[in-house]
């Protein structure tokens, strides 16, 4: 592990807690408090913190709120968000748990929230800060644009929708790519998503100005859509006749499996104790791997779901290639207990590749752990229904619904494998690894999956 000072220690890695605790709630040992919980050994408080979470959670999935409240106090004691991994990971997710206890009285969770505003240049701060201090994206990009090279090879009109238009390098690097093909670069356009129009005049100003440097044909259609792909009105997107289309999606689609309902609604109808109350939060969502082998219809409020309009509306695209990148975690399970055990798996996880390459002092890394990490942690724990978006899959699950929706699985390239392990290889952390599985690229961090990039075709 990467320390202040410059020494390496391994002692304080979450994942070798994990693998020392038995991780399965057991409210009946939570007991008394060391008696100077300040005073013990990192190794021990990273053991006694994960117990306590546990415990902690299973009060709150149980409604009993009086042994809740003592196991977060004494979390309190231990936990600190710029103190060693397991530190910082406990104060998140005690975060999160206290957030679902007051979400189960509305009118105090608004009025302690009603000053807080999201400020989307903070968002896409955080976002580059994420980009640059992990190598994840930089993989999936790689990968992603080798898919498509191989894909409009011999194509002159080529258009790539980006559902997530927010980093320019990787349209440059596929631009500096097709100026050299053997048959010449093709005409190029790409269509941009975002909800930030500045975002987008950014990378508009960047991407025609790379493309005129390398004299390629070039056109960029931005469209902002507020709200999410949700709100996308596919009429914009303009796809043209003799263009041969390639589709990239970033982290884009896991949000679709949320529901529209409320799940707080049938809280405010009732009385009752507050334990009773958060025993009645239950998850609302639909899960659309189970809907029919047909490519589905209707719209993001039909009773199919937003997943199946979404895909369905890619589908009707016909695109020649398409490049889904999600998280590789199950982070969608009905119960709360399911969610934060393997929540705690893969973001300690990604707070370990941290400790690995950026001091603990620093400013940028205490931005993405709160700023993102923090927030996603909370979304997971602490939300129901539409409201909850961070529904992480497996990616098992992910080539199931895709296949369900009319997508038939590409297989990525010995290639653009090889690539992608060249890039981690040049990060200079032995931590990062990529394995293939299932024709798809999973990148790890030690022996944990937590990012998967598969290649799509429209199977009609």
């Amino acid at each position: 592990m990467y320390q202040d000072d410059g020494s390496s220690s391994a002692t304080s890695s979450p994942l070798q807690f994990f693998s020392m605790a038995q991780l399965s709630p057991n409210p009946s040992n939570l007991g008394s408090p060391y008696p100077y919980l300040r005073e013990l050994k990192s190794e021990e408080r990273g053991l006694y913190l994960i117990h306590l979470l546990l415990t902690c959670a299973n009060h709150v999935a149980t409604g009993s709120l009086e042994s809740a409240e003592i196991a977060l106090g004494q979390i309190s004691q231990l936990s600190a968000p710029d103190g060693d991994t397991m530190q910082r990971i406990a104060a998140y997710f005690t975060e999160a748990l206290a957030e679902r206890i007051i979400k189960a009285w509305p009118g105090v969770h608004r009025a302690l929230n009603a000053t807080k505003i999201k400020i989307p240049s903070e968002e896409s701060m955080v976002r580059s800060l994420f980009y640059e201090m992990f190598p994840f994206l930089k993989v999936a990009f790689v990968v992603t644009n080798q898919a498509i090279l191989e894909a409009m090879e011999g194509e002159k009109m080529v258009h790539v929708i980006d559902l997530n238009a927010s980093e320019p390098s990787q349209w440059i690097a596929l631009l500096q790519a097709l100026s050299g093909r053997a048959e010449g670069p093709p005409h190029l356009r790409i269509t941009g998503i975002h909800q930030q129009r500045e975002v987008l005049d950014r990378m508009s100003h960047k991407l025609v100005e790379e493309a005129e440097r390398l004299d390629i044909p070039f056109q960029f259609n931005p469209i902002v859509v507020s709200g999410g792909l949700e709100n996308l009105d596919p009429e914009k997107l303009r796809v043209k006749t003799g263009e041969a289309l390639a589709i990239s999606s970033v982290l884009q689609l896991h949000p679709f499996l949320a529901s529209h309902k409320n799940p707080n609604s049938r809280l405010l109808q009732r009385q009752g104790t507050l334990g009773e109350l958060l025993l009645d939060q239950k998850d609302n969502s639909f899960d659309s791997a189970s809907s029919s082998s047909s490519p589905p219809i209707g719209s993001p409020s039909s009773s199919q779901g937003k997943m199946d309009w979404f895909l369905n509306v890619l589908w009707g695209l016909s695109p020649k290639v398409m490049v889904v990148t999600e998280q590789d975690s199950n982070h969608n399970g009905a119960t709360l207990m399911e969610r934060l055990l393997e929540a705690l798996y893969s973001y300690a996880a990604l707070f370990d590749c941290l400790e690995s390459t950026v001091p603990r002092s620093s400013i940028e890394r205490l931005k993405v752990e709160k700023m993102m990490f923090g927030e996603e942690i909370k979304n997971i724990v602490a939300c129901e229904g539409g409201e909850r978006k961070e529904r992480h899959e497996k990616l098992e699950k992910w080539i199931h619904r895709l296949e369900m929706a009319g997508f038939g699985n590409l297989g990525l390239s010995y290639y653009g494998m090889l690539q992608g392990k060249g890039l981690l290889e040049s990060y200079g952390c032995d931590g990062y690894r990529m394995k293939e599985e299932n024709g798809c690229a999973v990148i790890c961090w030690q022996d944990r999956p937590l990012y998967a990039v598969s290649s799509w075709r429209c199977r009609k």
